[in-house]
């Protein structure tokens, strides 16, 4: 179903397990690694839980699975996704859990688009594109691993769970009934990596993140064919995010 971007899915899927290799050998190299340099971090070693706010893009999409139906339909050949870009902009609370463990929650509000497209065959109309824009409250909770510091420096990684909720699905569900609907409630499991930088006033901590939709965003309407030849749609999201946190 997804012919056209497969290339680009395997490319992206590569990159993320050869960055969570390289971070994980990384952890584990710099475990026997001692406290050398680290000047800033000390002031911040002593803080139980901090906040901040983090800034970061996204790209998202659907993963979309054929029903049985979908053998039965004379006019759709093939649905597709095609990613669409965003930003997000939240709030960080992290509570730290010893030395090397934290707990976070940073409630989102994420900005995003998403594609599905319909191929025709040829005595049909022209192949059919369904935008959907979205408007996201997203609330995430993970869990973090960090490595011993080394000169202000600090790899980790984290995974967790988001639930998030589409604000904008009301003004889509005013639109025509020919359009495929998505449920506003999505459920997804996140992994992701990255470094914390430690300056005298704050932490600067870029990381790369994945989520994956656990649950069926797509809202059945049995009297539309876009819909029927549809078993189910998953939700898919690259985030590149930047913590300020102090």
């Amino acid at each position: 179903m997804q012919v056209i971007n497969l290339r680009h899915i395997i490319a992206i899927y590569r990159t993320q397990i050869i960055l969570l290799a390289l971070v994980l050998g990384s952890l584990g190299a710099q475990a026997q690694v001692t406290g050398k340099g680290n000047y800033n971090f000390f002031d911040f070693q002593q803080k139980p839980y901090y906040f901040g706010i983090t800034l970061a893009l996204n790209n998202s999409s659907f993963t979309p699975f054929r029903s049985q139906e979908f053998i039965f339909s004379d006019s759709i050949q093939q649905v597709q996704a095609l990613r669409g870009p965003g930003f997000n902009l939240g709030i960080v609370t992290n509570l730290k859990i010893g030395d090397y463990f934290d707990f976070r929650f940073l409630p989102t509000l994420s900005f995003g688009e998403r594609k599905l497209i319909y191929d025709r065959t040829r005595r049909d109309a022209a192949d059919t594109q369904r935008s959907v824009e979205s408007v996201f409250v997203e609330m995430p909770f993970h869990f973090r691993y960090k490595s011993a510091p080394y000169k202000d420096k600090r790899l980790f990684v984290l995974a967790g769970v988001k639930y998030s909720f589409d604000v904008a699905s009301d003004s889509r569900a005013r639109q025509a009934e020919s359009l495929v609907k998505i449920s506003p409630h999505d459920f997804q499991i996140e992994y992701g990596a990255g470094i914390q930088f430690f300056f005298p006033y704050f932490i600067f901590s870029p990381e790369l993140k994945f989520s994956h939709g656990i649950g069926n965003t797509l809202i059945f309407n049995p009297n539309l064919e876009e819909s029927t030849v549809l078993e189910r749609v998953l939700s898919r999201t690259f985030t590149l995010s930047f913590h300020f946190e102090g």
